[in-house]
C-alpha cells in the first residue's frame, strides 16, 4: 500500500522518482481531523505549479488512523518512535527525497498553496526561507494573544539580539529549505525549540536566509493543541541562552568584575557616604564577591564557546583563535602565579601590621581592606591557572 501512494503522489508530476525537486513534510500526532486536507492541499499545489515532489508525513505514534488517511490521499509515511516536534520533522527530513524541503504542521493551519514561492526563493540561490505571519496575516482566533503580543515577539526578539538573525517570526512552522545545507547542521534538539535551533545555527554557520508573508488560519483540530505555552516557551528560551555564551555568561560577567572593580576603588581608601547611607568595608566584601564571579562567568563563556566549537555546535570565531595565540598556557600560569604573589604580598603586610600590634586586638576596618584584596588577588590566580590548564585540555582536539 505504501508503494502504491507514492506512486499516487509523484507520477503525475515527474517520472523520475530521484529528480524530485520538492519534499513536503508534515508532522503528526494524532491529526485524523485534518492530516488528509493538508497532503489533499499540498499535492494540489504541487501539480499546479508542476514541481516535482512528495508529501511526506512524519507520524510521531499515531493512534487515531492518522497515518491511513495520508496514504490514502497519496502522502508517504514515515513512522518515527521517539517522541517530540523536532524528533518527528528530523526524521521526516532525513526521509525526504528532495531537494529542498517544505516544513508545514499537519493541522490546516498553514497554507500549502504557497510553497511556489518558497521554491522560487529557493531557486534563486537562498538556503531558509521562512515563512512571516506577522508580515502576512493572523486570521481571528488563530493564535492566543499571550503567544501574538508576548510569546512570540520576546523570543524572537532575543533571537534577534543573541544571535543578530534577520528573522522576525522565529516560531512560524512554514518554512523551507535546501535539504543538504540544513542537514549539514547538525541539529540536535527534539522538541519544539528543533524551530529556534533551526534559525539560530542557520546564521550562526553563514547560511542565506530570508523571509516571505504568509498566511495563519484557525486550528481546525477537535482536541487541544501539543504546544504547551509556558513549557515551551521556556524551552525555546533555555535553548536560546544555552546557544549564546555572549549574553549567558560573558556579559554577566563583565558587568559583575566590573562593578567589583569600581567598589573596590571607590571603598578601599576609606568609608564613603552618599547623602545619609555610609558605604565601608562590608559593601567592599560584596565587590571582592562580585570580581570573583564575574571572572568565573566570563571564563565559561569561554569554555562554552570552546567546547561548542570543538563540537560542531557552532563556527569557528576568528577573534578566539587571535585570542589563543597569545593567551597560551604559560602566559596563563604567569598571570595567575603573578596575581597569587599580590594576593601573598597583602597578607604579609596584614600580618605586619599585626606585628604593631603586638599580635592583639585589630581595627577590623584596617585590617580587611588589606586582606580582601589579598583574598580577591589570591584566588584570581588560582582560578587564572586552573582554567588555564582546562582550556589547553579543551583546545588539544582543536589542534
Amino acid at each position: 500500500m505504501g508503494s502504491i501512494a507514492e506512486t499516487a503522489v509523484v507520477s503525475p508530476i515527474a517520472e523520475n522518482r530521484d529528480g524530485l525537486e520538492l519534499s513536503v513534510v508534515m508532522p503528526c500526532l494524532n491529526e485524523a481531523a485534518t492530516v488528509g486536507i493538508c497532503v489533499k492541499k499540498a499535492i494540489a499545489a504541487l501539480e499546479q505549479h508542476g514541481i516535482r515532489g512528495e508529501v511526506i508525513i512524519a507520524d510521531n505514534g499515531s493512534t487515531d488512523g492518522s497515518q491511513e488517511l495520508a496514504r490514502e490521499m497519496g502522502a508517504r509515511v514515515v513512522n518515527v518512535e521517539r517522541r517530540g516536534y523536532g524528533s518527528a520533522l528530523q526524521s521526516g527530513i532525513a526521509a525526504a527525497r528532495g531537494e529542498f524541503v517544505l516544513m508545514g504542521d499537519a493541522d490546516d493551519t498553514y497554507d500549502f498553496s504557497q510553497l511556489n514561492e518558497f521554491v522560487a526563493k529557493l531557486r534563486e540561490g537562498y538556503d531558509l526561507v521562512m515563512g512571516n505571519r506577522f508580515q502576512g496575516k493572523i486570521m481571528p482566533g488563530a493564535m492566543p494573544p499571550l503567544h501574538r503580543y508576548l510569546g512570540n515577539p520576546v523570543l524572537t526578539g532575543l533571537g534577534r539580539l543573541f544571535f543578530k538573525s534577520p528573522v522576525s517570526d522565529f516560531h512560524c512552522g512554514l518554512r523551507a529549505f535546501r535539504k543538504e545545507a540544513i542537514e549539514g547542521l547538525g541539529l540536535r534538539t527534539m522538541g519544539m525549540e528543533f524551530a529556534s535551533e533551526m534559525i539560530v545555527k542557520a546564521t550562526a554557520f553563514g547560511l542565506r536566509v530570508t523571509e516571505i508573508p504568509t498566511t495563519l488560519s484557525a486550528d481546525r483540530r477537535d482536541r487541544a493543541p501539543h504546544l504547551r505555552t509556558w513549557r515551551d516557551g521556556w524551552r525555546h528560551l533555555r535553548f536560546l541562552l544555552l546557544y549564546s555564551p555572549r549574553w549567558l555568561f560573558l556579559y554577566p560577567g563583565i558587568a559583575l568584575f566590573t562593578l567589583g572593580v569600581l567598589l573596590n576603588a571607590f571603598l578601599l581608601p576609606g568609608p564613603r557616604r552618599i547623602g545619609n547611607v555610609v558605604f565601608d568595608i562590608h559593601t567592599l566584601l560584596f565587590g571582592a564577591m562580585a570580581i570573583l564571579l564575574g571572572f568565573q562567568s566570563a571564563i565559561f563563556a569561554t569554555f562554552t564557546k570552546v567546547f561548542a566549537i570543538s563540537e560542531g555546535l557552532l563556527p569557528e570565531d576568528p577573534r578566539l583563535t587571535r585570542m589563543f595565540r597569545y593567551a597560551t598556557l604559560e602566559v596563563g600560569l604567569i598571570v595567575g602565579f603573578l596575581l597569587i604573589l599580590a594576593g601573598a604580598g597583602a597578607w604579609v603586610l596584614g600580618l605586619e601590621y599585626w606585628r604593631t600590634q603586638q599580635f592583639g586586638a585589630l581595627d577590623s576596618e584596617k585590617t580587611l581592606r588589606i586582606v580582601i584584596p589579598g583574598m580577591v588577588c589570591f584566588t584570581l590566580g588560582f582560578q587564572v591557572i586552573l582554567s588555564s590548564f582546562f582550556l589547553s585540555v579543551l583546545g588539544m582536539s582543536r589542534r
